[in-house]
């Protein structure tokens, strides 16, 4: 208490004009117009931080099932294939950042079942390296990568294509590839029989939909080649491949192109970073309304005070002084509201994965159905780089409100205001 009172006489006016005393209705309404803008900033900015952590969580979880499919950094010779992959996987491996590298051959075709014909991305591996590169063999839910024989033309697929071809374990799949052989009945595409040995499920519908796995051997002699096109590499934190692949650019030996998963999904990437800035400024006008109410609070604040603002003046208050009083009144509103919004953001965000749940149950519904959206569960991922940020543009907002009321209160004439006292 003795630190509040030793406090300048603008903070302890201005937070005695905050509380707004309840001797009178007016004072009473005042006082609750403020804890209505205390409650907008602070709803605003719990739901800023909510809703940027779900996004947050959505694209982390969106690029971990992406990545456990995909290769965090690709290396290719631009001649097609790579014969001494064996040397560059040596020379990419001396780099600290890289953990594991393994070769690889990608082509795409069609592959056809009782009439039914389905796109595919297929990739030729190592079933024993592909541990090092990716999470393919944690995904097989029927199978194994292992079933991978060479020469026996084995093949193992998403569950989504699986389905779509009406194929299980042990059927016959007929892949055809876009390059064309001379047969007596003219150019035809070249075909070849497969095994279903495996179905995995990596999480993402387009590569569970699309992707298929034979082995490195059957790949090569489908698309006739005489050597993998090249080399896939995991390294220990993902958000580093850029700057890793600039670094093995410059070691390594040879014409090769390297590029990293980041350009692979960069279309993807750009339409997620401009949805959060745009939901960033829509939800950013909701504390934008809870500051026009605080202009609103303050303006009725200095209608109601204007015979106290003259009785100030009379003693010696400066405008300068009067103004402040107000700015700090405003100011306090909107730092009360910051900081339970973000109390209440941070502790929504943090147990969201409990607080749906519990909606879901007592209303009977589902919000995330899996067999549409696969991921059952809102994912939150808080930053708190984000929650500073939110925080400091609503303390901002709020301040910037408290400049107009403040310097109409300063502009008080002290005998026109008491003329009617």
């Amino acid at each position: 208490m003795s630190i509040i009172h030793n406090l300048p006489y603008e903070w302890l006016v201005g937070l005695r004009y905050t509380r707004a005393g309840k001797r009178s209705g007016r004072n009473s309404f005042i006082s609750f117009i403020s804890l209505i803008s205390v409650s907008g900033i602070a709803l605003g900015v719990a739901a800023l931080i909510v809703v940027l952590s779900v996004m947050n969580g959505f694209q982390k979880e969106v690029t971990d099932r992406m990545l456990s499919v995909l290769a965090h950094i690709e290396v290719f010779d631009p001649r097609g294939t790579m014969p001494n992959w064996q040397a560059a996987m040596q020379d990419a491996l001396k780099n600290p950042a890289v953990k594991g590298a393994a070769p690889f051959v990608e082509t795409q075709g069609m592959l056809l079942r009782d009439g039914v014909m389905r796109p595919a991305v297929i990739r030729g591996i190592l079933p024993a390296e592909e541990h090092k590169v990716s999470d393919a063999a944690r995904q097989v839910r029927q199978g194994s990568l292992a079933a991978l024989v060479p020469g026996q033309f084995n093949i193992v697929m998403g569950y989504a294509l699986a389905r779509s071809l009406g194929i299980g374990i042990g059927d016959k799949v007929t892949m055809l590839l876009a390059q064309a052989q001379t047969t007596p009945a003219g150019m035809l595409p070249r075909t070849r029989t497969f095994t279903l040995v495996g179905i995995f499920e990596a999480g993402h519908y387009d590569y569970d939909a699309s992707f298929a796995f034979v082995h490195l051997e059957d790949a090569q002699k489908m698309e006739r080649l005489d050597a993998p096109s090249g080399l896939r590499l995991r390294i220990a934190d993902m958000h580093a491949a850029p700057a890793v692949a600039q670094e093995l650019k410059a070691s390594m030996a040879g014409p090769l192109r390297i590029r990293d998963w980041s350009e692979q999904n960069a279309t993807w990437f750009a339409a997620v970073q401009t949805e959060k800035k745009m939901m960033f400024v829509v939800l950013t006008l909701i504390i934008a309304v809870a500051a026009f109410n605080l202009i609103a609070t303050l303006v009725m604040t200095v209608t109601e005070k204007q015979a106290d603002i003259a009785i100030l003046r009379t003693l010696g208050s400066s405008p300068r002084s009067i103004m402040k009083i107000f700015m700090i009144q405003g100011a306090l509103v909107g730092m009360l509201g910051t900081l339970a919004g973000v109390g209440l953001g941070v502790l929504v965000a943090l147990n969201i994965d409990v607080i749906v749940p519990f909606i879901e149950r007592l209303l009977g519904v589902q919000f995330l159905p899996k067999d549409i959206y696969l991921i059952s569960a809102l994912p939150s991922d808080l930053r708190w780089p984000d929650v500073a940020r939110i925080g400091g543009v609503a303390v901002l907002l709020a301040f910037v409100a408290t400049l107009y009321p403040s310097y109409t209160a300063s502009r008080v004439k002290p005998a026109e205001a008491l003329r009617y006292e």
